[in-house]
């Protein structure tokens, strides 16, 4: 939708208002809009005018809309400062389609009179009208209304479903204007990103968040979630609008759009621990220990595994955690040089092997102190099946896994002690279980761990090794695209291997030692506008290479998502 031309206050919701929350809560929808194919085209300029044209060309009929929501709304408002505050909100509307026919003019939309409106156009106008005329689940019909509060609703209600256009378009604008090339100055959509980012339309929506705010604060629980529903529903419109852009230049995403399994093969590998989990594998197992361990006073029955108690292993699980600590910051200093090189993958190789031996170090102490004796099969099968993953990580590894088209390798490479807890967590509950492990194992006699790890991947040289084996088992009859996705100096070679190296989570370890030898951090988002701008008009041409120094970072998997597969 056009951006109404003038501000009219900004007014910065609190953290707790309804409005911020939504926008958290549904993130998801809008990475999933940044990362659609036509926003990332826009960004890069590359998009094709007559694809920009058409999308525009809808323009009038949001704004149209818009304001036959403001008016209803507008009429069933109680209060009048609410009521002024809609009828401001209007009038911005009302006067950018006054100002939509030069707009219309500068592009060379003369065809869009004749231009009808697409189906995603008509799904959100006509579900924000019919917000706006009081057709909600759980409302009574507008003309059997009773008081003024119920019509008050209709309000809330309607500001619930256009709320979120506003927040999706400033926050495009924003991420648009942030990869924007100052030195480019015939980008073609800068006035068009510039609208969207400009500090009027951000207060605008700031003004209509604190207005949903405001008209929702004497709502029940019940109202409440009707308005969450609203405003989840017109994020999925909005989603459905980009995709429906009809694009017929080649793009850099989705990933698996091109993607022809009789020709390509699709490589997937992953960490564990605190890449997919929320917490790292060795404090589940330190609890298990803890919490299963005999008390100091507890005598222990005859021919079972000699346990220590679980004051003493609670003292012996923080020694090692401290020490580990320290020792690893003492590791990472000295892997560093004094002045920061450029990038070579053999020299990081080289620097990496002192830090694979401190992890051998420290996992022999780890069996030597004996903590990981007598934890029961059962209950590390357990744990492993409640564990918590990264919110969007079951649903991109399931949907990977299950589409037959792919015809995917998904590979986790891990330091974790225990196989088993990872296939516990990757079990056919979650439809996981195809996934390939590649792990560490407890040494189990009559279902109770001895404390004995058979080590299998315990540094960066083990899983580079790992992953260079899998690799090489391949035939030759398929060309291969391998993604790594990981957290820390520990996946750095894999990262740097793969054609694609993508770094989840904020680890200071892996910034610091990637910048002394000249890896380069690039976000997700402005790294796919900067390839698009480098993919050839054949689409042809093999866009992503391994050992190029360059890691792509992401917020999440949502973002992950995105790339394979868009919405």
């Amino acid at each position: 939708m056009a951006i109404p031309p003038k501000s009219v206050g900004a007014v910065i919701p609190t953290e707790d208002g309804l409005a911020s929350r939504f926008w958290i809560k549904f993130r998801r929808e809008s990475v999933l809009s940044l990362y659609s194919p036509f926003v990332v085209c826009l960004a890069s300029g590359s998009l094709e005018i007559d694809t920009f044209r058409h999308c525009i060309a809808q323009d009038v009929h949001f704004l149209k809309a818009f304001a036959q929501a403001y008016e209803l709304a507008e009429d069933c408002a109680d209060d009048d400062d609410a009521k002024l505050a809609i009828s401001k909100l209007r009038k911005g509307v009302l006067e950018a389609l006054k100002l939509h026919n030069s707009f219309v003019q500068e592009w060379g939309l003369d065809f869009v009179k004749e231009c009808p409106v697409n189906s995603a156009t008509l799904k959100y106008t006509e579900f924000v009208l019919a917000t706006a005329s009081g057709k909600v689940e759980g409302l009574k019909a507008p003309g059997k209304l009773d008081t003024p509060f119920e019509k008050t609703k209709i309000a809330a209600y309607t500001l619930g479903a256009m709320t979120p256009c506003m927040r999706l378009y400033a926050f495009l604008g924003k991420e648009l204007e942030a990869v924007l090339d100052p030195n480019e100055h015939d980008h073609p959509y800068k006035k068009w990103i510039g609208n969207y980012s400009s500090e009027g339309f951000q207060a605008t929506t700031l003004q209509t968040e604190d207005l949903l705010d405001k008209l929702s604060v004497s709502l029940t629980g019940e109202e409440l979630n009707i308005i969450e529903k609203l405003y989840h529903q017109a994020m999925k419109l909005e989603i459905e609008f980009f995709y429906a852009q009809t694009l017929t230049q080649p793009t850099v995403i989705p990933l698996t759009k091109e993607h022809d399994p009789a020709r390509n093969r699709l490589m997937i590998f992953s960490d564990f621990d605190l890449t997919c989990t929320v917490v790292d594998s060795s404090a589940i197992l330190a609890e298990i220990a803890i919490v299963t361990a005999p008390k100091s006073d507890q005598n222990q029955p005859e021919g079972q595994i000699t346990r220590m108690s679980s004051s003493e292993l609670r003292n012996t699980w923080g020694e090692l955690s401290q020490q580990y600590t320290e020792e690893y910051e003492q590791c990472i200093e000295s892997m560093l040089p004094s002045d920061k090189e450029e990038f070579n993958y053999e020299t990081l190789h080289t620097a990496l092997e002192k830090l694979s031996d401190f992890e051998k170090r420290a996992n022999s102490r780890v069996i030597e102190s004996g903590v990981l004796k007598g934890l029961n099969f059962e209950d590390i099968k357990r744990a492993g099946e409640r564990l918590i993953l990264q919110d969007g990580c079951t649903n991109f590894l399931q949907k990977i896994v299950k589409d037959e088209n792919l015809n995917a390798n998904v590979h986790l490479l891990s330091y974790c002690w225990c196989g088993d807890l990872i296939r516990a967590a990757f079990s056919s509950a979650r439809g996981l279980d195809v996934v390939n492990i590649h792990a560490n194992e407890l040494s189990f006699q009559e279902s109770v761990s001895t404390g004995e790890i058979i080590m299998e991947v315990q540094s960066p040289i083990d899983k580079i090794e790992a992953f260079n084996k899998i690799i090489q088992g391949c035939s030759d009859d398929k060309r291969n695209l391998t993604v790594y996705i990981g957290d820390s100096v520990g996946d750095l070679l894999c990262l740097l291997k793969a054609d694609i190296g993508i770094v989840i989570g904020s680890s200071s370890s892996l910034r610091t030692v990637g910048d002394h030898y000249g890896v380069s951090f690039v976000p997700l988002f402005p790294g796919l506008v900067k390839k698009q701008k480098e993919y050839g008009a054949d689409g042809s041409c093999c866009i992503w290479k391994g050992q190029s120094g360059i890691l792509y970072t992401a917020s999440g998997w949502d973002d992950i998502h995105a790339l394979f597969f868009g919405h």
